[in-house]
């Protein structure tokens, strides 16, 4: 499946039915009044989360969306049929703009969540409404209103617990398959990712997170070079970034010192609070060094960036240290996901307490 994360569509809500001029008349009674009926409201346009979805691919070729319009009211003071709602299913993780305004409309990250974007057009008032002990026979009424029409922009951020950075073919597809079942492409050249991917990490029945990989950040990504510009954005709901460095690299010009530099830069340039968020360091390829060569090199690269977070070795390929690694973020995702807890639980506390009279 073609994987869309930005998409831009029109949205259009029913305009509200007119209402009705119209007299009872019928035999005997020959001034029965008027009983023109209210129109109908019109429909509206919402977005709903759909579990189900996973890219914005199927908005891509419908760029219009209308609801139905209210019916006009009749006689016999029947009033019209409410226009049926539109709803458009996006997937969970969705981010909605107007165009016009640049006015965040909402942020759907829960499964089920509702968002109305167009809203229908009330409906028209039937002469009926207006009689009076002065009006008897009243010709007045009143059109529909017209509904909402929008410009909308729809952009997706995946959800997931970890974030992997890190330069092309640093390893981070080959992690991902390692310890869950995604399954990207992997290859010796760069840029062999080129749409993000989402992997289950299952340690037990009650224990799992959602870790997600990019295609791989350059030089120049926060402009737009490389795929990176496009694809920073699913990292700012991550919990926690693992940077992965090639530790072995096979010309002498990829400097790993260097790369993470480059890649903490576009960080920083991106914005989005990236470059805050605890990322830890993982250094990759290490069937490719022997035992001795390899703590060398570590305690080579942790002093020259001055690393005091926390630093894994591992073989993405063969598997070593995955199990470490994995079972350390799984504790570390648990107190994070406490400590959210107790925050928000800490402000509901406090938006219920009210100070005596």
């Amino acid at each position: 499946m073609q994987f869309v994360d930005e998409v831009r569509i029109r949205v259009q809500a029913g305009d509200g039915g007119d209402g009705c001029v119209s007299f009872r008349r019928e035999k005997f009674i020959p001034k029965g009044g008027p009983n023109g009926g209210d129109g109908g409201d019109g429909g509206s346009v919402h977005l709903v989360t759909d579990n189900n979805l996973n890219t914005l691919v199927d908005l891509r070729f419908q760029r219009t969306f209308r609801a139905e319009r209210g019916q006009n009211g009749m006689g016999r003071d029947r009033k019209g049929r409410k226009g049926e709602d539109l709803v458009i299913r996006v997937p969970v993780g969705t981010r909605v703009w107007d165009e016009e305004s640049g006015e965040q409309l909402g942020d759907l990250c829960q499964l089920g969540q509702r968002l109305t974007v167009a809203r229908g057009g009330f409906h028209g008032i039937g002469n009926a409404r207006f009689k009076s002990s002065v009006n008897r026979t009243p010709r007045q009424w009143t059109p529909g209103t017209p509904g909402e029409t929008r410009e909308i922009r729809l952009e997706l951020i995946l959800l997931a617990d970890v974030g992997l950075l890190g330069f092309p073919n640093a390893g981070k597809s080959s992690l991902i398959r390692q310890v869950s079942s995604a399954t990207p492409g992997v290859a010796d050249y760069p840029f062999t990712t080129l749409q993000p991917h989402l992997g289950v990490v299952r340690l037990s029945r009650d224990h799992s997170f959602v870790i997600a990989d990019i295609p791989g950040i350059i030089e120049g990504a926060a402009e737009g070079a490389g795929l990176g510009l496009r694809f920073l954005r699913h990292l700012a709901r991550t919990r926690l970034l693992l940077h992965l460095v090639d530790i072995a690299p096979l010309d002498e010009t990829q400097d790993p010192v260097g790369q993470v530099r480059k890649i903490e830069r576009e960080l920083a340039r991106y914005g989005m609070g990236l470059m805050e968020k605890e990322r830890w360091l993982v250094l990759n390829k290490l069937d490719l060094l022997e035992p001795a060569d390899y703590e060398a090199q570590r305690t080579l690269l942790l002093e020259e960036l001055d690393w005091s977070g926390p630093v894994y070795g591992i073989s993405a390929l063969t598997g070593t240290g995955t199990p470490a690694l994995m079972v350390a973020l799984m504790h570390r995702l648990e107190t994070l996901r406490l400590a959210e807890r107790s925050e928000e639980a800490i402000a509901a506390d406090e938006a219920d307490w009210h100070p005596l009279d």
